[in-house]
């Protein structure tokens, strides 16, 4: 028979509690099995599964450890592991993993309670809760400046991953939150390339709906470029009947338009920290070179894809140069930049709002449909709309503290 106890510490944490035990179990030559703590509001739960010899029991460990705490006044209990249930936990090593991340403006109670309902529906076991935003202090509504984000480590099968997804997709709308799910694996924390549409991702604005308002055609071409997001249009056709509307603008208005642009929320934070990482990043836009390019200067993206507008004589002419980037072009370009970075794919996250980022959201191993269209939230595996661009870094597991 095996001697296996687990050994459960609570109270108010001090520095030397992990220390204190662990120079007892040493002095009687213990095995740790498996070991875990947290620390909630300055209150300790620390668990350890520990392998004791033959001749120790764990009603005398339970006796030398509470001599060796009483100065820590804290609450101890030893509970005898049986050979079935200690065999049961070995056998469960395997079994997959996801990472659920929970993302709001301020996280609720009925949240939470919702969110691990489902989980539970779907019999999957909760084996970590971590919190990757910052500390919140006490007053006041949720703020567009607040960020809210805890992440579920869950263990367990999936027998229908696609229905899952729906349903708590279904169920962040609900919520007025984000859900997102990922394998929990090596890729997951080796991400190296990132990849973002331009227009309503990194910018607020889509740029040819402003230069088409400086034309005098802006009702027109608004309405073929948000029926081409849903996807109710072929990206190129709809692009080349929008650019063809902007015959005659002035080049001077790009550069208007330009300067009116604003990043959309966590830009900034967003790009800072993953090049910090050492993060190839690029931007693969239906939109135009003149804005992509600028971008590229003030935020440092290594690489940059986007139409080549014809200018004449300081006129629009209502063409584009060269092949438009559509939505096979943006996964194309994406798998020569990989294949160039010597990057694998899973390594890869793509970040787009409309029906065109598409076929290069499936293609790399983490897609984020951003503040996107209904039908570009359901095609994609991750879809975040209530928070900055920022909160992708939540995905990669990067709390608020370790923002550059």
């Amino acid at each position: 028979m095996s001697n296996v106890c687990l050994i459960k510490v609570s109270g108010k944490d001090q520095p030397g509690i992990t220390n204190a035990i662990t120079g007892l179990l040493a002095r009687h030559s213990v095995s740790i099995l498996d070991i875990g703590q947290a620390v909630i509001h300055n209150n300790l739960a620390l668990g350890m599964l520990a392998e004791m010899p033959g001749n120790f029991s764990s009603g005398s460990l339970a006796s030398l450890l509470d001599d060796i705490l009483a100065s820590f006044t804290l609450d101890v209990e030893v509970l005898r592991v049986s050979d079935t249930d200690y065999h049961a936990w070995v056998a469960e090593q395997g079994k997959p993993r996801h990472i659920l991340s929970l993302l709001a403006r301020k996280i609720s109670a009925d949240q939470v309670q919702r969110v691990t309902g489902m989980i539970a529906a779907q019999r999957l076991n909760i084996d970590k809760i971590t919190r990757l935003s910052g500390r919140v202090a006490l007053g006041g509504d949720a703020s567009s400046a607040d960020s809210a984000c805890i992440e579920f480590s869950l263990r367990g099968e999936w027998p229908d991953e696609q229905r899952i997804r729906s349903e708590f997709l279904e169920l962040a709308n609900a919520l007025d939150a984000d859900i997102a799910i990922q394998q929990d694996n090596m890729f997951r924390r080796n991400r190296r390339l990132v990849a973002f549409d331009m227009d309503s991702t990194l910018i607020e604005a889509e740029v040819i709906d402003e230069l088409a308002k400086l034309a005098g055609v802006g009702e027109q071409v608004a309405s073929i470029t948000e029926a081409a997001m849903r996807g109710e249009l072929d990206f190129a056709q709809s692009f080349t009947q929008r650019v063809a509307l902007l015959k005659g603008l002035e080049e001077s208005a790009l550069v208007k338009v330009a300067a009116s642009l604003k990043l959309v929320e966590g830009t900034e934070v967003l790009l800072r920290t993953l090049k910090t990482l050492g993060y190839k990043t690029a931007i693969l836009s239906g939109g135009f070179e003149f804005f992509a390019h600028r971008l590229q200067q003030q935020l440092d993206f290594d690489y940059v894809y986007a139409n080549q507008l014809d200018i004449v004589d300081g006129i629009v002419t209502g063409k584009v140069r060269g092949d438009i980037v559509d939505g096979k072009r943006k996964a194309f370009l994406l798998q020569e930049i990989a294949d160039k970075e010597n990057i694998a794919l899973e390594q890869v996250i793509a970040v787009g709002d409309g029906a065109n980022d598409l076929p290069m959201l499936s293609l790399a191993g983490l897609g984020v449909a951003f503040r996107a269209k209904p039908l570009v939230k359901q095609s994609a595996r991750q879809s975040i709309s209530k928070l900055g661009l920022d909160s992708i870094l939540y995905l990669l597991g990067i709390s608020d503290r370790e923002r550059q």
